[in-house]
């Protein structure tokens, strides 16, 4: 994802309209060839409830900044 792509994006929490600053980047093997990654965006309040839900069912592969 560019900076250019980043701009104006939000945190992917429900109901959450806070600039989004990290790409959580997940996939969920049963249904993913292993390279897919599908992203989601949070902000710093959500990146630990974001990332715990991705781990706890096994789909979190990477957490980084975005931009």
């Amino acid at each position: 994802m560019s900076a250019g792509e980043a701009e104006g994006t939000t945190c992917s929490a429900r109901g959450c309209a806070a600039a989004a600053v990290w790409d959580l980047r997940w996939n969920n093997p049963k249904i993913h060839t292993p390279e897919r990654r599908k992203h989601w965006l949070a902000c710093e309040q959500h990146r630990d409830s974001l990332s715990q839900f991705l781990t706890a069912r096994g789909f979190l592969r990477e957490v980084e900044p975005l931009g």
